[in-house]
């Protein structure tokens, strides 16, 4: 310690010790603020009781998509290429936003196709309400945001499509999840093991959770995902996954329990392999 006070001060000798509280007694909980903040896994602070029912892919989620401005494919030599798509989409670069505002609906809102079919002014109104509502608290039965005249989320969707795109939140808040600065960290086997554990818990419960699943700093994919299920092997566990950018069937996302590492199969938008996940809408800093 005299010689962490004597760099410190310049000098050496009790007599050039600042006054006040020391260096030393506050460097071991300053320490542990910061590794906290820069190192700790994405575990959900959702305290909310259970949903009463499980996530449903058929009812749950949006039946657009999410469009690509690219087109993925292998050349004549096996390379992955990508090409600019033609006509340029509309709707492009909002997973995170499809996935987040799934799981709003899934907790907070309520559809009731025995009440009569509502207009356009009240449909935004109540969307706006659901999406503003928070991810990480859900809204008890008594409170949830009744949607009528439909029986579930994939109907309305279908019916409202223009006015849930414009409602529910625009790319820039893929930009800006404040959870993207987690992804330029370190992300090691065992912070990916307890991912996996923390994602298994919250299915039990009936809470699907948003994820961010990416590769750093290649970028080759950075996408978010809603992950509603699985099934447990001995070797690898199967997440199921409502994928913003392929609506018409639920996904896979494995991860493998001897290496400790998540996979993702191949898609249109990326060539498959293993990438980082952690859980997203989940707390302060996520």
């Amino acid at each position: 310690m005299t010689r962490f006070r004597e760099g410190w001060s310049g000098h050496a000798g009790r007599n050039c010790r600042p006054k006040g509280p020391s260096v030393e007694r506050w460097f071991g909980p300053i320490l542990l603020l910061l590794c906290v903040l820069l190192t700790g896994c994405a575990t959900s602070k959702y305290s909310a009781p259970a949903p009463a029912r499980a996530f449903d892919f058929q009812r749950d989620t949006f039946a657009y998509s999410n469009e690509l401005f690219w087109e993925y494919d292998f050349d004549a030599q096996g390379h992955w290429t990508t090409h600019t798509r033609e006509p340029r989409p509309t709707y492009g670069q909002h997973c995170f936003v499809m996935a987040r505002s799934a799981w709003q609906f899934f907790a907070n809102a309520r559809f009731d196709p025995a009440r009569p079919k509502a207009d356009e002014a009240t449909y935004r109104r109540l969307i706006r309400r659901v999406v503003r509502s928070s991810p990480r608290h859900a809204l008890p039965d008594r409170q949830k945001i009744i949607i009528p005249g439909y029986a579930d989320l994939r109907s309305f969707s279908r019916d409202w499509e223009g006015l849930l795109k414009a409602q529910c939140g625009g790319a820039w808040q893929c930009y800006f999840q404040r959870g993207n600065w987690r992804m330029i960290l370190p992300m090691g086997h065992g912070q990916q093991e307890k991912t996996a554990e923390h994602l298994l818990a919250r299915l039990r419960q009936n809470q699907p959770a948003v994820v961010h699943v990416f590769r750093f700093p290649q970028l080759s994919i950075n996408h978010a995902v809603l992950v509603f299920g699985a099934s447990e092997k001995p070797d690898e566990i199967e997440f199921t996954i409502y994928d913003p950018n392929e609506p018409g069937h639920p996904c896979q996302l494995f991860f493998d329990r001897a290496s400790r590492t998540f996979r993702f199969p191949p898609r249109n938008y990326f060539v498959g392999g293993p990438l980082k996940v952690y859980e997203v809408y989940s707390s302060w800093d996520y």
